[in-house]
């Protein structure tokens, strides 16, 4: 399965870094980090649909993805019509690293998720480190120790946690936590297919007083009717963003 293959990779990669940077040092940096903090829940809990700007140069399902305009345009224009920003990290599926982050949080006022498959602790320092305001804890990776470990360290590291979830198991297992972020991923991390139905049917399970964000497959104006009619809070939008030579247009067309 592909997603054993990218944490695998993942494995082979968190050496080097700490060979860079021991995690010693990468905890220092994260405790003394002094930038601004910018509310990842705050912007997707307000009132109204809230939306997700995602930024990736590649992804296994899609291959290089050919975006119409440089990173300094596409910020500009999230910073005029989206909530918060996701930044792609992972390094040898999606053609990401930290570098991109690190230019973004330069140029954008909005909260940042760390977008990349956290299997260690290290990863949530370097988020710190780094400027992210969120990072993404997927289920499918992580067992019931792994999840609440890694949100405890997010909460003391003052990082919110976006808790991906794919099924009715992974869901419950948010629960258990108390995750305050739910995201549904319409895309089946086994075999990448995608369907909106998982976002219908787990919607009628996340409890109202949780932010509820729909992630994958949302690639048109009926998609986002569809998952609005579900109490959907946010929308984590990558292709449909990254393809458009005008995602200010898309996102704020989609907010209405």
């Amino acid at each position: 399965m592909i997603l054993d293959v990218i944490v695998e990779d993942k494995k082979k990669r968190l050496p080097e870094h700490k060979k860079n940077i021991s995690e010693i040092k990468m905890r220092e940096l994260a405790e003394k980090y002094e930038g601004k903090k910018h509310g990842f829940y705050q912007a997707l809990s307000k009132s109204g649909i809230s939306i997700i700007g995602e930024f990736k140069n590649a992804s296994p399902s899609l291959g290089k993805i050919k975006s119409k305009i440089n990173l300094l345009d596409r910020i500009d224009e999230y910073n005029e019509s989206v909530d918060a920003i996701s930044c792609l990290t992972e390094e040898d599926h999606f053609d990401g690293n930290v570098d991109y982050l690190k230019k973004i949080r330069t140029i954008t006022e909005l909260p940042i998720l760390r977008k990349d498959f956290m299997i260690d602790p290290y990863q949530f320092y370097e988020a710190k480190a780094i400027g992210a305001d969120a990072v993404l804890l997927i289920a499918a990776i992580l067992d019931d120790a792994q999840m609440k470990d890694f949100y405890q360290l997010s909460k003391e590291l003052e990082l919110d946690a976006l808790v991906e979830v794919h099924d009715e198991k992974e869901l419950e297992r948010a629960m258990k936590i108390d995750a305050d972020i739910i995201g549904v991923n319409n895309r089946n991390l086994k075999d990448f297919t995608i369907s909106l139905d998982t976002t219908v049917q787990l919607s009628k399970l996340v409890p109202e007083d949780k932010v509820l964000v729909a992630e994958s497959g949302i690639l048109q104006d009926a998609d986002v009717e569809l998952l609005k009619e579900c109490g959907v809070d946010a929308f984590l939008i990558g292709r449909a963003l990254m393809e458009a030579e005008h995602p200010k247009e898309v996102a704020k067309r989609w907010k209405a």
